[in-house]
């Protein structure tokens, strides 16, 4: 699918099939999961050449940021799918050239979405290529912030709920712990797409920074908001690492939780068996069919047999209740 963003353009789709140009004023194009045809159409069009899918997943920093003919190469693992439930992140092609940007993505996260819609009612955020490009990178780190701040709310949840006032409210059925800890689970996922994103966002401010395209005159508004977006970007690096040490103490705590309820419920076996155990013996020496046993025939064996059951019974509770044992 391919769409052109400009002052006079609105991001209708252009289909080279039928015979359509990409507009001369069109200084945002964008590509999503582009066929053959529309590739050559751009590279026509810009005069570069469009990376593939497989140029784009490459991990070596030289193949995803570099400079070729005077245009800009940029990669980066956008965040997607947090609505759906299971963040992930995939990588993000950026074409910069002194008049044109070109985008390649084979999914739509939200912060493109977004800017597709404010792009075709205010043309001036795609009055050029480098404003277009700051525009996108502006809502994929708005974006960020926005998850670290949901993030943040989760970790505050989970925390309250394990660290409960009420000692009885820490009491966690086997259910609701498998649930605590895949809530767990799942905001160190999230935490994990987010800061991948993050670095990988500052990795190509960076290297636009120190670009040429940065240096000529009419760039000087868009470098000082591209470093002031790269100081956001660090910030909310840290962050994300703040929020994931704070998450693994949770995680210690939750089992340390699991521990204690372990360590309770063997404590109620052990005392339980030593209550249990001296009547059972009295009860198993009384209870053997001897002829010769010196009690049988007396007269006062069976209440003498019930009254040490009950103070072998009674002795063991009251000595654990003495030591707060129990």
């Amino acid at each position: 699918m391919l769409r052109a963003y400009g002052p006079n353009c609105d991001g209708s789709i252009i289909d080279p099939g039928k015979g359509q140009r990409i507009p001369d004023d069109a200084t945002w194009i964008d590509l999503e999961e582009p066929t053959r045809e529309e590739d050559k159409l751009v590279e026509e069009c810009v005069r570069v050449q469009v990376p593939t899918r497989e140029d784009m997943r490459e991990i070596e920093p030289s193949s995803r940021l570099y400079e070729q003919n005077g245009a800009l190469y940029m990669t980066l693992s956008a965040l997607y799918g947090v609505e759906e439930g299971g963040p992930k992140s995939d990588p993000v092609g950026f074409v910069l050239t002194k008049d044109r940007l070109v985008t390649v993505r084979y999914v739509t996260p939200k912060p493109v979405r977004a800017f597709q819609q404010h792009a075709r009612r205010e043309h001036s955020l795609v009055q050029d290529s480098l404003t277009a490009l700051y525009g996108i990178l502006d809502a994929i780190v708005d974006r960020l912030a926005d998850e670290l701040e949901s993030a943040g709310l989760e970790i505050e949840k989970i925390s309250t709920h394990i660290f409960a006032k009420q000692t009885n409210a820490r009491r966690i059925p086997a259910d609701r712990l498998t649930a605590l800890l895949t809530r767990i689970g799942r905001a160190q996922t999230l935490l994990a797409k987010v800061r991948e994103t993050a670095v990988s966002t500052g990795r190509l401010l960076s290297f636009l920074s120190a670009s040429t395209h940065m240096k000529s005159e009419g760039a000087a508004i868009i470098k000082d908001r591209v470093g002031s977006l790269s100081t956001d970007v660090h910030s909310l690096i840290e962050h994300s690492s703040f929020l994931g040490d704070n998450l693994i103490f949770l995680l210690d705590a939750s089992l340390g939780l699991i521990s204690i309820e372990q360590n309770a419920a063997m404590k109620l076996f052990s005392w339980a068996a030593l209550v249990f155990l001296p009547p059972t013996l009295i009860a198993g020496i009384y209870g053997m069919n001897f002829k010769h046993m010196p009690e049988l025939q007396w007269v006062f064996g069976y209440p003498m047999a019930l009254t040490l059951i009950l103070i072998s019974a009674v002795a063991p509770i009251w000595y654990l209740k003495r030591r707060g044992w129990i």
